[in-house]
């Protein structure tokens, strides 16, 4: 409703306001600058004669003046000069389980995927005699701070099922 009503104020008397625009006079220009003013200069001969007048002492400065240039080697564009050089990383094998299509096949030196990672875990769980601390840094190529943190910090989800009478006897109670 808001609309229609300043429509109808917006379209009221509009003709004879637009006619009251136009037949009002227009402003004057600003006066300009008599220097900014390049055809009144053009006509005066004593500036044409001082524009296609020859300095000889320029001339001579200019004949001077040498210029030699060279065009710098041509490169062919393969794509890959414009990747800045990396530092090349030492890679290691995995070593695969039974998801072996799902890991990555190289690892850094020093880092561990994530199946391995889990498979490390496990084992230590497993066999902790087994797999020290000591033999999965050598294993995996990694430092022993780090792998005693893994060890501590990081468990792997372990299922285990409670015997039904346990069940009931954890309802009953």
């Amino acid at each position: 409703m808001g609309g229609r009503l300043t429509r109808v104020f917006r379209t009221f008397n509009v003709e004879s306001r637009a006619r009251r625009e136009i037949s009002k006079e227009k402003p004057s220009p600003a006066p300009r600058h008599p220097t900014s003013r390049l055809d009144d200069l053009a006509d005066h001969p004593a500036i044409q004669e001082e524009i296609y007048r020859k300095d000889d002492r320029l001339l001579t400065l200019l004949k001077d003046v040498y210029v030699e240039s060279r065009d710098p080697p041509v490169r062919v564009k393969d794509g890959g000069g414009e990747h800045l050089p990396c530092k090349q990383e030492e890679k290691r094998l995995t070593k695969l389980g039974h998801l072996g299509d799902l890991d990555v096949k190289k690892v850094p030196k020093g880092k561990i995927s994530i199946v391995e990672a889990l498979m490390l875990l496990n084992n230590h769980n497993l066999h902790p005699q087994i797999w020290t601390a000591e033999k999965i840094a050598v294993e995996y190529s990694l430092e022993l701070k780090e792998v005693n943190s893994l060890l501590e910090f990081f468990i792997p989800f372990t299922v285990k099922e409670f015997p039904k009478e346990t069940k009931k006897a954890i309802k009953a109670t």
